[in-house]
């Protein structure tokens, strides 16, 4: 029986599009400081990593299809916070965001890394990104170099 286990490893030349949304920039911009920590800390240099800015979560899905069809990435992080108001609308933009991450994923057969934080208030926002839970936008760019690397070897096995 053969097991994986892919620890995250970055390497140079290793190519990682970084989508973040404006929408709530406080928390947004603190995830993405953790993503591109945890990045530098696997050794995926600044010159590999590509950060593109959308309007908000909804807007996530469409660019990572659009990046992932430029065939330049290996992988996307998508990073966004989701906050609770007082109308239903947090529940349908967390959820065709997450929806249109996961078949974008699909689609082009490459890991795109979960780092939308769908919180009920902004103290809870503020507690994954970079407060008292840790970074959410580490945690997510971790979970991408590991599915990276869990392709490439489940690629190299299949030869």
């Amino acid at each position: 029986m053969t097991e994986f286990n892919a620890p995250p490893a970055g390497k140079k030349g290793r190519r990682i599009g970084v989508l973040v949304s404006r929408f709530n920039e406080e928390i947004t911009g603190k995830l993405l400081a953790g993503a591109r920590d945890a990045l530098r800390k696997h050794h995926v240099h600044d010159e590999d990593v590509d950060v593109v800015w959308v309007p908000g979560a909804w807007e996530l899905p469409a660019g990572a299809r659009r990046m992932m069809s430029a065939n330049k990435y290996e992988a996307i992080i998508a990073l966004a916070a989701v906050i609770r108001g007082q109308t239903p609308h947090f529940d349908y933009v967390a959820t065709e965001a997450t929806r249109g991450l996961g078949r974008a994923s699909a689609e082009f057969d490459r890991p795109i890394g979960f780092g939308v934080l769908i919180c009920n208030t902004i103290e809870q926002a503020r507690a994954r990104a970079g407060g008292i839970q840790g970074n959410k936008g580490w945690d997510a760019a971790v979970c991408t170099l590991e599915m990276v690397e869990l392709f490439d070897m489940l690629d190299k096995d299949a030869r």
